[in-house]
């Protein structure tokens, strides 16, 4: 989830590619980069971290270009360096090119260049792109439109892409496939972005690409393809928001934002990740079969969200690979004296890969002989370096510090790592892998569906939002999300909730219902079901308030539900990703209400990097 930003036209680029990479700098902050189109040839300044190193290393030269493009980056492929940052320039450093999204077969491209003479230097997906291109510009009557269409007929995977050429130095070529990109033009000027803001200062009138679309950009003008190089009509769109909002995507508050992000990150999450026979492929695990068949026991170690998560993959792990399974408070792991060697594997869980427990649970671990794994959504970070193999989960830069589409990529990426233990393990059915391949291929437009309940959602945390107390309550894996929704509740909205296991209630915990007191329950189906349902009954008879997350079309549910939040079914093991989108939009609105401020929940950091 990078920053682009693009400008050709009549006044100095530099300036206007800083100004618009600010306004995108929550996108990506791992490196910043500019191209600049200058007499013939193309200056490209990068640096490692933020954009503000960039700025300071470019003040006071001068850069006297007025076509260029920037990107501040959020690593996918190649750790967060000076080396791998965009832009990336072609053997003869007359084109330049920044990409957001990933190249599925960037390995096999990279083989097949590097044969034909062409030189890498990067460890990035992108850099064969900006290859491909100039193999293709070999032929002088090529323009670089004509070479873009052909060489996203050779990709495979998300991409939006921006390139400049020497040899066209008042042009700007984009492609989109998956990832958002924008152009415009004025009279004077022709526009490119990733997002709304960083254009706002120049135009309000946008024309968002399509899928499988490749635009023309010049000074005053927009030319639009689709991928079988016919011209298209495009669409503009006025922006009314003002530009606070528009860092925002439109909405009130990142959080808001980032729960509507759920269905790319999960999308992203798993991009990659199977191939066309159904198999499961994960090039960042490197261990052998034998290693893996060796294995005797997984154990899960994570803090906070991540831990929820852990406890949906004690589940998925279980089932599917029939290997015990030990999930531990990462805090905790080390001080109980775990029993560990080289027949266990052991999975840390940060999304910010710089946890402080977790980094020490992890440590530990590998000095005992363990094999360690790491999920996290953070490349270069601290977690990487210490696992032996690592799982990505692509969900982009989270800014909000309560967790929400990183805790949802987190469940997809341990499914996916379940389902490939099983795999390689030989412990699923052929059948019964494909089908649970499909039904996760089918999870994000079921969370689109999920979405759709947000006004429904909002009535009733206005209804609940002067309580002081609420209690959520599941079985099996929808005691993870009961505990998660909890979680999100107290975080943001600060009032007292607790996630338990349903069937703990009459061993304390029903002592704390009284009249009117809210009891979230999770419902969707699995072999507990009637025993939830009699849990409900139970708080219900004391006088509680029942809100409860059901499948789509369950009328036992309906009748005893005060407020009712329906899914659509998937399987059980994955219920949860769809389950806890309710209550994250549940806290949010219940938080707008109290007239507190989501993103920025007292007392909380987004990452923990101390004991």
């Amino acid at each position: 989830m990078c920053g682009i930003v693009g400008y050709v036209g009549g006044d100095e680029a530099l300036p206007i590619l800083l100004q618009g990479m600010r306004k995108l700098e929550y996108r990506g902050y791992d490196s910043a980069g500019v191209a600049l189109v200058s007499d013939g040839k193309i200056a490209v300044a990068r640096r490692a971290g933020e954009l503000d190193r960039l700025m300071i290393a470019m003040k006071g030269a001068e850069w006297p270009a007025t076509t260029g493009i920037g990107h501040t980056r959020w690593a996918t492929h190649g750790a967060p360096t000076e080396n791998n940052a965009h832009p990336h320039t072609d053997c003869t450093g007359s084109l330049a090119l920044v990409h957001n999204g990933i190249i599925e077969n960037h390995d096999v491209l990279r083989e097949e260049l590097a044969n034909h003479g062409h030189t890498f230097t990067t460890e990035t997906d992108t850099e064969v792109v900006v290859h491909l291109i100039e193999s293709i510009l070999a032929d002088e009557e090529c323009s670089l439109r004509d070479a873009m269409l052909q060489t996203v007929a050779r990709l495979e995977g998300a991409f939006a892409l921006v390139c400049v050429s020497a040899r066209e130095p008042d042009t700007i070529v984009v492609a989109r496939q998956e990832p958002p990109i924008i152009v415009g033009a004025t009279a004077t000027m022709g526009l490119v972005a990733s997002d709304i803001p960083a254009l706002l200062a120049h135009t309000r009138d946008v024309i968002p690409l399509d899928n499988c679309q490749v635009a023309e950009v010049k000074p005053g003008a927009v030319r639009i393809f689709d991928f079988d190089g016919r011209e298209v009509s495009p669409q503009p769109v006025n922006v009314q928001w003002n530009l606070d909002a528009a860092e925002r995507g439109g909405f009130e508050d990142f959080m808001l934002k980032e729960i509507w992000e759920q269905p790319d990150a999960v999308r992203n999450t798993m991009r990659g990740r199977f191939d066309s026979s159904g198999r499961v492929v994960l090039d960042e695990v490197h261990w052998d079969t034998e290693t893996l068949r060796r294995l005797t026991k997984v154990v899960v170690v994570a803090c906070g969200s991540s831990y929820h998560a852990g406890m949906t993959a004690k589940h998925a792990i279980e089932h599917w690979t029939r290997m015990p399974v030990e999930l531990d408070l990462a805090s905790e792991f080390r001080y109980r004296d775990p029993v560990l060697d080289d027949t266990s594997l052991v999975i840390g869980i940060a999304q910010s890969g710089e946890t402080a427990d977790t980094l020490a649970a992890l440590r530990f671990a590998k000095e005992m002989g363990a094999n360690v794994v790491a999920v996290t959504n953070v490349v270069g970070s601290s977690i990487t370096r210490d696992a032996d193999a690592v799982l990505f989960t692509h969900a982009g830069p989270e800014i909000g510090v309560a967790a929400t589409k990183t805790f949802i990529a987190q469940l997809a990426a341990l499914n996916v790592f379940a389902l490939y233990l099983a795999q390689q393990r030989g412990s699923m059915t052929e059948d019964k892998m494909s089908e649970t391949i499909d039904a996760l291929k089918a999870l994000p437009a079921q969370i689109e569906e999920v979405l759709t309940l947000q006004d429904d959602i909002c009535r009733a945390a206005k209804r609940y939002a002067g309580v002081s107390d609420a209690l959520f309550i599941g079985r099996g894996v929808g005691m993870a999300v009961a505990m998660e929704g909890a979680l999100k509740l107290k975080e943001i909205s600060y009032i007292h909730a607790e996630g338990y296991a349903a069937g703990e209630l009459k061993h304390g915990a029903i002592a704390l219902v009284e009249e009117g007191t809210p009891v979230v329950a999770v419902l969707t189906g699995h072999r507990l079901y009637d025993k939830m349902l009699a849990n409900v009954q139970e708080v219900r008879a004391r006088g509680a308030e029942t809100i409860l997350i059901a499948p789509r079309g369950d009328e036992r549910a309906r009748s005893l539900a005060n407020e009712l939040f329906e899914v659509p079914i998937t399987k059980p093991l994955l219920t949860p990703i769809l389950d806890t989108i309710p209550l994250q939009l549940f806290a949010y609105f219940v938080a707008k209400e109290k007239g507190l401020s989501p993103d920025k929940p007292r007392n909380l950091a987004k990452s923990v990097t101390v004991e």
